[in-house]
């Protein structure tokens, strides 16, 4: 078991916060540093500095980190075109030399879209796109000479498919979300790893198994994941405290999260490795409290 910290920047926080829990995960040992791909704050509250540009941060990270993985959980098909994302991501794959991961998804959050002046097309169509920019995505990557396509929301003509990226074919891609049919006909076709985000035992045990079903159709396979929020402490005061910094009952995240001491953190992620997960991304949403992750480094991740 891989445990991963992963970061929600858009709820307020500025490159140089995303820095200093990047170098503390690296400088700890977990396995990589991952965030959103947002540009608004989610839900009521103080936006403080406002979000980041993902790829714009894991480009500086790229160059200030050297041996943790880094990636997007998730990067929204509706924000970029496929074209200038796969060049992005190759870039700063190889200005990491090799270590760089890409979480894609269909984009769901419309008031974003609307405060920056992104198309939010009806779900239908951005699950058309986001098939489409897979396929563009990997092609490029993973192309010759060129590389044309001709869908039914983007066409690509003689493209040079410069740059590459280090990892080849191309780094891994992350397709999450637990929908019945589409998502893991789009997993068992296209990712690397497929990932399960804030769910429930039973509900991520019941996704990972129809990406497994599906993956039996195509004849692939794939790693499975999970992310929870995390909310660890040595004590019932030093756990209310840390719920209390994030503003979320500490009963819930008990419940549907991974919070307690870490005897109880470490029961239930080997819950999730006997349900098949390979990896864990644990939601930290104080950045401020790198002594929340010395503890995860001290109590938990020797232990899993």
């Amino acid at each position: 078991m891989k445990l991963r910290i992963f970061t929600e920047p858009q709820q307020g926080a500025t490159y140089d916060d995303l820095l200093a829990v990047a170098q503390a995960t690296e400088r700890l040992g977990f396995d990589a540093f991952f965030r959103s791909d947002h540009y608004q704050r989610i839900g009521a509250g103080d936006p403080g500095p406002g979000s980041t540009d993902a790829w714009i941060t894991l480009a500086g990270l790229a160059r200030e980190t050297s041996g943790i993985r880094l990636g997007t959980l998730v990067t929204p098909a509706t924000f970029r075109l496929p074209g200038p994302l796969a060049i992005s991501v190759a870039q700063v794959d190889a200005m990491s030399g090799g270590r760089v991961e890409l979480g894609l998804g269909t984009g769901w959050f419309d008031g974003e879209h609307a405060a920056y002046g992104i198309p939010f097309p009806p779900v239908a169509e951005r699950f058309g796109r986001f098939e489409e920019q897979l396929e563009i995505v990997r092609g490029l990557w993973a192309a010759g000479k060129s590389f044309s396509y001709d869908g039914r929301y983007y066409r690509l003509v003689d493209s040079p498919a410069l740059p590459k990226p280090a990892q080849r074919p191309g780094p891994p891609i992350i397709i999450g979300g637990v929908g019945a049919k589409r998502t893991p006909r789009l997993a068992a076709t296209f990712a690397d790893e497929y990932n399960v985000p804030f769910h429930r035992l039973g509900d991520t045990g019941a996704a990972f198994d129809r990406v497994r079903q599906a993956c039996e159709r195509t004849g692939r396979q794939v790693v499975l994941s999970a992310a929870q929020t995390v909310c660890v402490g040595r004590d019932q005061a030093e756990l209310e405290r840390r719920a209390a910094a994030i503003e979320q009952p500490l009963e819930t995240l008990r419940e549907a999260g991974l919070a307690g001491t870490p005897a109880e953190v470490l029961e239930k992620i080997g819950k999730l490795g006997e349900l098949g997960a390979e990896r864990v991304y644990l939601q930290v949403m104080d950045l401020a409290d790198l002594d929340h992750l010395e503890l995860i480094a001290a109590e938990v991740l020797p232990h899993v």
